[in-house]
């Protein structure tokens, strides 16, 4: 109980700190394209109703992508990592692809895909599977010897070498590159409904900029923020749920 109710206060802070610095910004540049919280927050409120549509459907976008990215891209990563064969082979592959930004590719999807939110998805599938990728195959890779030999040494068989010793290591690296794809993942579907596309958040903003509707562009912007805080507190939680070990001896 302790423990929430510092994170509710660690929340309350930093609400308080960006509304903060938000004010000061806004008094400091003094234009109207930089409206202050007293600005922005009722008319986030009179649009909220119409902003749950859009937000559902770009919740919809980044989750799909989230969920198909990481479950193509872990096995994958954790495979490379453990054969040195096969990322001997495959890993210029990865260095050649990896470095691309993904989103230039947008163009090529919505022609094979169509205008609609599957190319949304795609792209954003494309850039989180690849981080996932190069993550794990890296925290794969960093598994000290020893301990798999002393599983095996147990009579440990290879699928015990994963179960016991491959997955609960790199757990807390997946759950970081999950967090940090968070934002990634954020940014290209801001992109990508902005540029092409009549629904989702990233169309909501960049419509009110279009309208020179400035309180209602930074309304769509706080809605953006939200989706991202949850998906990004979702997986905090569930860290905490699957690495319960990394805590033990820890005092809150």
């Amino acid at each position: 109980m302790n423990r929430v109710l510092k994170e509710v206060l660690c929340y309350a802070f930093a609400v308080c700190f960006v509304l903060l610095a938000w004010e000061l910004g806004s008094l400091a540049l003094d234009t109207p394209a930089f409206p202050t919280p007293q600005d922005t927050i009722p008319v986030f409120c009179a649009y909220a109703e119409s902003l749950v549509p859009d937000f559902m459907i770009s919740l919809h976008r980044v989750g799909c992508s989230l969920v198909i990215g990481t479950l193509l891209g872990l096995p994958l990563g954790l495979f490379l990592g453990r054969s040195r064969r096969v990322d001997a082979l495959f890993a210029p592959v990865l260095y050649i692809l990896y470095p691309l930004p993904k989103i230039v590719i947008l163009p090529i999807l919505l022609v094979l895909l169509g205008l609609g939110g599957t190319p949304k998805i795609a792209l954003i599938t494309l850039t989180i599977f690849f981080q996932v990728v190069m993550v794990m195959r890296d925290a794969a890779r960093s598994i000290p010897e020893e301990t798999v030999t002393s599983v095996r040494s147990l009579g440990g068989s290879r699928l015990d070498v994963w179960r016991h010793v491959v997955i609960p290591s790199t757990l807390p690296e997946l759950f970081t590159t999950l967090r940090v794809s968070v934002a990634i993942a954020i940014a290209v579907l801001f992109f990508s409904e902005s540029i092409a596309g009549s629904t989702g958040l990233g169309y909501f903003i960049m419509n009110s900029w279009a309208m020179v509707n400035y309180p209602r562009m930074f309304a769509g912007i706080i809605a953006l923020a939200i989706l991202g805080v949850g998906i990004y507190l979702v997986f905090d939680v569930c860290e905490r749920r699957l690495t319960r070990w990394r805590r033990a001896g820890r005092r809150d």
